[in-house]
């Protein structure tokens, strides 16, 4: 489950930036979902948590001012309209996770999570960025497994 669930995140994360790439750029012809769906039947013979995937997907889209309102603070260096859009949109989807799927997921799976995604799609600098604001979410929200943990 744990290879489908970061294919999951994979497919939630290209969804979003997809989607939030066309809104940026004016193009309204999409909605989220319909994104989601087509994205999800090109993997549809490698994904069963299809729940996990739109849940996420649908949840970090909605939630999208309340979740940067949290990066704000955590990121100080960084106004969210210059954090690159893949790192931007790693971090909503962390939050999200480590806000709504608590019960579900380890913090430090999360993050190792996100890490891993800024690896594949991010710049050279995206891993150590997104493990440091999340670190730093994971301190001030008290979140973290332990106060000894490193991130």
């Amino acid at each position: 489950m744990a290879s489908n669930r970061h294919l999951g995140r994979i497919i939630a994360l290209q969804t979003l930036y997809e989607y939030d790439f066309r809104t940026d750029s004016g193009d309204n012809s999409e909605t989220v979902e319909a994104v989601l769906e087509r994205n999800l039947e090109r993997y549809a013979d490698k994904i069963d948590d299809k729940k996990f995937v739109r849940d996420m997907t649908v949840g970090v889209s909605k939630n999208a001012k309340h979740l940067d309102i949290k990066i704000s603070p955590i990121a100080p260096e960084w106004p969210i309209n210059q954090i690159a859009l893949i790192d931007h949109e790693i971090l909503r989807m962390a939050i999200f996770e480590l806000d709504s799927f608590a019960d579900e997921t380890p913090p430090k799976v999360v993050i190792n999570e996100a890490v891993e995604l800024a690896k594949a799609f991010g710049s050279e600098n995206s891993s150590r960025f997104i493990n440091g604001v999340l670190g730093t979410f994971l301190r001030q929200s008290n979140k973290g497994e332990s106060k000894n943990e490193q991130v």
